[in-house]
């Protein structure tokens, strides 16, 4: 009986075991330093300054896309971040541009569906001629009647 209550009491506490993690943000310098220094690195050691940075290549990789697109040197307001970056560049495109590539994605869809359905009656053609063909032989090889 004592269990139960013990339960109740543990879990009626309320306190939250581990708190929420906390988004860690990187300042414009810290990243250009990061991945100049990731560039100037041997292959064999990138893996080594990710590991003790704690970083992944994935922060690498968008940051140089930041840095070369000018993104990385800006400061808007003292805050400089590639996610805005990122989804200012995703935002540029116009309603019409995605369209148009809405449209051209579902053009590309209905050639290919069409050239496999020229293929399947091309091949249904063929087989009916040589159906037409051992049809016709069949007729042809009557044995002779007898008299």
């Amino acid at each position: 009986m004592s269990t139960s209550s013990g339960k109740q009491s543990a879990s009626g506490s309320g306190a939250d075991p581990a708190p929420k993690p906390s988004r860690r943000v990187f300042s414009p310098e810290y990243k250009l330093a990061m991945v100049a220094e990731y560039e100037n690195a041997p292959n064999g050691e990138k893996g080594a300054i990710l590991r003790r940075e704690g970083l992944y290549s994935s922060h690498i990789i968008e940051w140089t896309r930041a840095r070369d697109a000018g993104h990385l040197g800006q400061v808007d307001g003292g805050k400089t971040d590639t996610a805005t970056a990122g989804a200012g560049s995703r935002v540029k495109k116009s309603a019409d541009q995605i369209e148009l590539e809405k449209l051209r994605r579902q053009n590309e869809k209905l050639q290919a569906d069409l050239t496999k359905t020229r293929m399947a009656l091309d091949i249904m053609g063929k087989a009916h001629a040589l159906l037409e063909e051992l049809s016709g032989s069949a007729d042809n090889d009557n044995p002779p009647r007898r008299s």
